[in-house]
């Protein structure tokens, strides 16, 4: 890699980096592309939005692999005949899954978020990615750690050389949470003027702390979507008929 990090230590909007002899593109959408959920928010340009966020980036957008969000731990390996699943309607969609990974060249993995965090996970020796949704229920069961591992298994990742960046998420300026939240995690709890707030990055930032991930391999859009609404959609600030911004990746 000569030196370099995948992902620059600014803001990740629309990128594509080297990565030994290929390239990665990683990008996050905005409000401003539109809303790109078939099931949430107002759906009726989704495809047509999808289709102009992913041009410019030379991403076919009916190649793309989705997948039914449950805020769940489960994580699928991206193959050849993945392709385009989710892409056109959610009807073959991937079931049941809220993480990603992949090694397979031209196959482009999606998640869909509204305050929830997008993490993308790159091996650039194998080279493979990774794809994550984690809200505080997926985080809650280490989706993070399980897509580490799954990239483990399938392509001996070794987790020293992953590089790591968080996208856009409600942080903990915003993210109000019950009490009840410190049964559930011990870190990334914080009490502001009697209330509790929650912060995804850093309980993340923690697992993969514990899994060696080095720091200087994590990178930080410092988004927060509830801060910059007029920005990206937030389900806090919005409600439940709130749109949805992709995060997509590929390798070239």
């Amino acid at each position: 890699m000569n030196g370099k990090t995948i992902f620059p230590s600014d803001k990740i909007h629309a990128k594509e980096f080297p990565c030994g002899t290929n390239s990665i593109c990683c990008a996050f959408s905005t409000r401003h592309d539109g809303n790109v959920s078939f099931s949430h928010g107002d759906s009726a340009n989704a495809l047509a939005n999808r289709k102009n966020f992913l041009r410019p980036l030379n991403i076919d957008y009916g190649n793309l692999v989705c997948s039914r969000q449950i805020h769940g731990p489960g994580v699928h390996y991206a193959k050849t005949e993945d392709i385009g699943r989710g892409a056109l309607s959610n009807a073959n969609a991937i079931q049941k899954t809220d993480a990603f990974v992949t090694d397979i060249k031209r196959l482009p993995i999606a998640v869909f978020t509204a305050d929830c965090l997008s993490i993308f996970i790159v091996d650039p020796e194998t080279p493979a990615i990774g794809m994550v949704h984690a809200g505080w229920r997926s985080t809650s069961e280490k989706i993070l750690s399980k897509t580490i591992d799954a990239m483990q298994k399938l392509f001996k990742t070794n987790p020293m050389n992953l590089q790591i960046a968080f996208g856009p998420a409600i942080r903990s300026c915003c993210y109000q949470v019950s009490p009840e939240f410190f049964s559930i995690f011990d870190c990334g709890l914080t009490q502001k003027n009697g209330r509790w707030y929650m912060d995804l990055i850093e309980t993340n930032k923690k697992e993969l702390s514990e899994l060696k991930i080095k720091n200087e391999n994590i990178f930080d859009s410092e988004i927060c979507t509830s801060c910059h609404n007029d920005e990206f959609f937030s389900y806090r600030k919005e409600g439940a008929l709130c749109g949805r911004i992709m995060s997509v990746m590929m390798l070239r």
